[in-house]
């Protein structure tokens, strides 16, 4: 039996498109992640942690609000904080209005680890962002990655 191209979606344009992204983000991810790791011994998903704290207004998150800005579960956001303690990059601090709750706040080592690591990281972009889109194709596609993660 033979299978029709109509019936195999897998060369559909929008299957392709999304192969792209994924293929994209994966590469990307991982050659900073090894740049980060050899120039400053700093895994990825730390430095993803750090850097959302030092976005934060006020340079503390909860443990879900790490965990939904760098897209990973619970448990394998505690886990992650745990390495960040035990690394002294970060300490959790008790939420007073909500004994559940847990802040997790950068310490100074944290954040001078931070400031070395986005050293490295715009040296990467310079290198594999800037260094091949053009301003004007930086700018359409930050437009079009908003667009694509706005809320449905």
């Amino acid at each position: 039996m033979t299978i029709q191209p109509s019936a195999c979606p897998s060369g559909d344009e929008k299957v392709e498109l999304f192969g792209l992204l994924l293929e994209t983000n994966a590469r990307l991810a991982r050659t900073l992640g090894l740049e980060l790791e050899a120039e400053c011994d700093l895994p990825l998903a730390w430095f993803e942690v750090l850097l959302q704290l030092r976005r934060a207004s006020e340079s503390r998150l909860k443990m879900n609000q790490i965990a939904d800005a760098i897209v990973h579960s619970t448990g394998g956001t505690t886990r992650l904080i745990d390495r960040l303690v035990e690394a002294g990059l970060v300490v959790r601090e008790s939420c007073p209005s909500d004994r559940r709750a847990i802040y997790v706040a950068m310490t100074n080592a944290g954040d001078a680890k931070l400031d070395e690591a986005l050293g490295v990281h715009l040296s990467y972009l310079d290198k594999n962002l800037a260094g091949r889109l053009s301003a004007t194709e930086r700018t359409t596609l930050a437009g079009l990655l908003v667009k694509l993660n706005a809320s449905a």
